[in-house]
């Protein structure tokens, strides 16, 4: 079986579906065309790099992200123990040092004798050959090209874009703060407290910098929950203190009192050498940020090691595409995991990649996959991806509004999604028990 699964793109997603095909036995050729090839937003050529935050959300239990990842550890996600790993302290949510976790699972993947890795850009698809595309929101014009083709020209993309990051011995620790919201978890956020002139002064910069020209920009298509700050402050001057700069839950243990606004740093790496603002993603040009993100208080003497960049995702109308099993409705032998499948975040491509990694191990053996049942986390979340309603799909993060109601209606918010959490998980473990996936080999 040399080579039955062709992987494309080494990212979260390719990455763990290529180790789910390798513990099931089957070979895989694995193709990144990192370094021959770039991308704007990637700065290593390691698997796995994540571009924007180091977050893969809330590790608070009878949250929609904790169900999603329990059901991910119990089926055996290699990037989510690795993530754990290489976690830095983020209160209750799971952050990661994303250079030490981008080198260690290139080293895992690099080392498993039935991964065959290649460094090249691939540019073809061969519709015959057992093939998962998960070159995520970075895919080359060549093979959008291809993907074009083989999907009719059905092809989709939006514009994302990546928080500041900030050496953490620049920031002035006499004008901030540790706390996590209402106390949940640790302190580990650097809270930058505005009063009401500072943030007046700050929005009223923000709405006069200077934004990044470019004519592919002229028709912008975000996507509506990664906005650019500035595009979220031109909708009214209090939408970021009700968005990104929310203070509420973050009252400050020097005065008592909830500030009129907060910029909060999440701790980037495992040394704490570097902290990056939580939310911050925008398109401004790199002297306007500095002169801009300077007026927050504790950052007036900040080293940006990165500044707010903008680049391009590229996704698929996956509900006109796919089945359930993640496989092309015309092109059965072609399956498409990660962000360009229709998902959005890191916790969820990761997701895809594991079932896409099982789906094609049954490929592999000429078996038939059987998707994961509409109750799990898994399965509303390919449910959402392959059924929404095509004329305005747009990529989707894993939440409750996904999982199906309640057959007997809960008021309490907290009880009725733990119900929803155990409700999906017996349905997950009886899928899981039942053979669906195929044996793992020992």
């Amino acid at each position: 079986m040399k080579d039955a699964v062709k992987i494309i793109g080494a990212g979260l997603a390719g990455s763990e579906a290529a180790w789910q095909c390798a513990r099931q036995g089957i070979a895989v050729a694995l193709y990144e065309m990192r370094p021959v090839r770039p991308t704007p937003a990637h700065q290593t050529a390691d698997f796995a790099e994540l571009v924007c935050s180091n977050s893969l959300k809330s590790e608070s239990e009878n949250t929609a992200p904790w169900l999603l990842k329990e059901e991910m550890h119990r089926a055996g996600s290699l990037l989510l123990q690795i993530a754990r790993e290489c976690s830095v302290p983020a209160g209750h949510a799971l952050a990661v040092d994303r250079l030490a976790f981008a080198a260690k699972v290139t080293e895992v993947i690099a080392r498993e004798p039935l991964i065959t890795v290649h460094r090249e850009e691939v540019t073809q698809i061969d519709e015959a050959a057992i093939t998962v595309i998960a070159t995520g929101p970075l895919t080359s014009d060549a093979l959008s090209a291809e993907i074009a083709r083989l999907t009719g020209g059905t092809h989709l993309y939006f514009y994302d874009s990546i928080s500041p990051i900030v050496e953490a011995d620049s920031i002035d620790r006499d004008r901030v703060y540790l706390a996590a919201r209402y106390d949940k978890g640790t302190a580990d956020y650097i809270n930058c407290p505005m009063s009401k002139e500072e943030y007046d002064t700050f929005y009223d910069a923000l709405l006069a910098a200077q934004s990044v020209e470019d004519r592919d920009w002229e028709k912008l298509n975000y996507f509506e929950s990664c906005l650019p700050i500035e595009e979220i402050a031109r909708r009214g001057r209090d939408t970021l203190r009700f968005g990104p700069m929310k203070p509420v839950g973050l009252n400050d243990p020097r005065t008592g009192r909830m500030p009129y606004a907060v910029v909060q740093l999440r701790q980037e790496n495992l040394r704490a050498d570097s902290y990056n603002l939580v939310g911050f993603q925008n398109h401004l040009k790199y002297g306007e940020q500095a002169r801009v993100l300077r007026l927050i208080p504790g950052l007036e003497r900040a080293r940006f090691l990165r500044y707010g960049q903008i680049h391009r995702n590229t996704y698929i109308n996956s509900p006109t595409l796919l089945n359930q099993t993640l496989q092309m409705k015309l092109h059965p032998r072609v399956l498409f995991a990660g962000q360009i499948c229709g998902v959005e975040g890191y916790v969820e491509s990761i997701a895809t990649g594991l079932l896409a990694g099982l789906f094609t191990s049954e490929l592999a053996r000429e078996a038939t996959p059987v998707a994961p049942p509409r109750a799990s986390a898994f399965g509303s979340l390919i449910h959402y991806v392959t059924r929404a309603e095509a004329k305005n799909f747009q990529p989707a993060n894993i939440t409750f509004d996904l999982l199906p109601a309640l057959e007997t209606r809960v008021r309490d918010r907290k009880q009725r999604h733990q119900l929803q959490c155990e409700q999906a998980l017996r349905a997950f473990d009886l899928w899981w028990q039942s053979g669906a996936p195929p044996a793992l080999i020992a």
